[in-house]
């Protein structure tokens, strides 16, 4: 017989969700296929499980969540996934003398609140560009925010294109009964970025504020071919190569900034 999971009473709870959602991506070149498989292998470290779940932990200590859960794990050939469930307050047993906070005995979901990552380093099979994507998102209820952890999340990862989805659902009363739709001022994800950040990044919105859903799209401006590069200077490489790899790397952000093929 399974041993049924306690009740729990939730505190500072209310009925609105807050999710933030990204999508993350590196781009890299890489000239052999020696460099591509060292690539992967980097980037399969530099964001394994353990590094993951640091960041994921910071998250919750920077938007004031209580950690419940973490659920990792490492994949082969590459990538990882964490998962961490997390409550707005700290959950107490106030059966216990001294009203005992339980740790380990919580797996529930309470206040419906998660953090989670899942990386997906890949390269393409014949031209020397390498991808490395990484989807997370902060989905909080209460009055805790996802938001204020965003310029961590952006500066954690080694960001070319940055998309944004932030939404606000359900609702909460006040004391008096009226319902609440939304319980802060947003008109931008972009007003919660960091100045240093706005400054390295071209930017575009696409919100629907009367559904509360705000979407933000970036790209990192006009950054030198040395950045892209893995294992080797642009000095090294011969003119026309570089016209080559330049061009590559553009096409590259402009499909995946767009979300669709470029013709040609």
């Amino acid at each position: 017989m399974v041993k049924p999971i306690p009740r729990l009473k939730l505190q500072g709870f209310n009925n609105l969700t807050k999710s933030l959602s990204f999508n993350i991506y590196d781009i890299c070149y890489a000239i052999s296929e020696e460099q591509r498989q060292r690539y992967i292998e980097y980037i399969d470290e530099a964001y394994n499980a353990d590094r993951l779940t640091e960041i994921l932990t910071e998250v919750a200590r920077i938007i004031g969540a209580n950690i419940l859960n973490v659920a990792r794990q490492d994949y082969d050939p590459q990538g990882a996934s964490v998962t961490i469930l997390i409550s707005e307050e700290p959950v107490i047993d106030r059966k216990a003398a001294g009203k005992q906070i339980l740790s380990d005995a919580v797996v529930a979901h309470l206040d419906k609140s998660h953090i989670t990552v899942h990386t997906y380093p890949e390269t393409h099979p014949h031209n020397g560009i390498a991808t490395f994507r990484a989807d997370i998102d902060v989905s909080t209820c209460g009055v805790i925010s996802p938001l204020k952890a965003l310029n961590y999340l952006i500066e954690s990862f080694e960001s070319d294109i940055v998309i944004m989805d932030y939404r606000v659902r359900g609702f909460t009363r006040d004391v008096r009964g009226k319902k609440h739709f939304i319980d802060h001022k947003i008109n931008s994800i972009q007003d919660f970025l960091s100045k240093p950040i706005q400054s390295r990044y071209e930017m575009f919105d696409v919100n629907v504020y009367q559904e509360n859903i705000f979407h933000t799209k970036m790209h990192v401006k006009g950054a030198d071919l040395d950045t892209y590069l893995f294992e080797e200077k642009a000095r090294n490489i011969g003119f026309k190569d570089r016209m080559r790899i330049e061009a590559q790397v553009k096409r590259e952000i402009e499909e995946l900034f767009h979300g669709r093929n470029l013709m040609g």
